[in-house]
């Protein structure tokens, strides 16, 4: 499968409104005629989803996800040791996520993240889905990385994305490099602290709320069983703050 023909903020058609709508509207007319074109080649959604190290299923969640192990977090492992930061009662960091399976699952995919058909069989592995989560346990691992997940989102424009993230430095570099993200991936900068104020300098943002007073749009979970039921709101670019209950 050929790789990403216009790169992320490169302009093309001058009507499309957007740097990144524009890329999104050329590579997937590229990647559909891909797709036609090599037919009963196309992988299946099970082989693309084994081959990038399976896809979780969080109970609360209304969509599959894409996780590794806490473990390997670039910030969140520093923040960990932080009494009152919000990764120092990570909840990946106990119950299932620390069962064996989920942990060889874990190494499995962040082996594969890279590799040279990634990009493509996430794309695959997603299927057209109406939403999708980046990191119900982990974090980004690189700068490329970050790039790989906007060409995914790209291949994808029926999906909406979410990913929720420490690494504001890569956040940052990619956003003066391109400006701006896919209209349907929505990069969440979480905050350091519990009870903290939303990081600077970016637009979307989530908090956690333990003492002080939820700040913006509060997650409705704590309220309705630990599940998002009918909320989208942590996919929906125009709530600049979510503020999770701490737990």
């Amino acid at each position: 499968m050929p790789r990403l023909l216009v790169r992320p903020g490169q302009q093309q058609n001058p009507r499309a409104k957007e740097p990144a709508d524009r890329c999104c509207l050329a590579w997937s007319l590229c990647y559909n005629h891909y797709s036609k074109a090599k037919g009963k080649l196309e992988m299946k959604v099970s082989e693309a989803r084994a081959a990038v190290g399976g896809l979780s299923v969080p109970s609360k969640m209304p969509c599959y996800s894409f996780g590794i192990s806490a473990d390997h977090c670039k910030t969140g492992s520093k923040l960990a040791k932080i009494k009152g930061s919000i990764c120092n009662t990570c909840y990946a960091q106990k119950g299932a996520y620390k069962w064996t399976p989920t942990k060889n699952a874990h190494e499995r995919r962040l082996d594969l993240i890279g590799t040279s058909n990634w990009v493509d069989n996430m794309v695959r592995a997603i299927n057209n889905a109406d939403y999708f989560r980046w990191f119900d346990s982990g974090d980004l691992q690189s700068d490329e990385m970050l790039a790989d997940i906007v060409r995914v989102a790209l291949a994808t424009p029926n999906t909406k994305h979410w990913l929720p993230t420490h690494e504001n430095f890569m956040v940052s570099r990619y956003l003066r490099k391109h400006g701006k993200f896919p209209s349907n991936l929505t990069v969440r900068v979480s905050a350091a602290m519990v009870d903290g104020e939303p990081p600077k300098r970016f637009a979307l943002t989530s908090t956690v709320h333990h003492l002080g007073k939820p700040i913006g749009r509060e997650c409705p979970s704590s309220k309705q069983g630990n599940k998002c039921a009918d909320c989208r709101a942590c996919w929906n670019p125009r709530i600049k703050n979510i503020s999770y209950k701490y737990h």
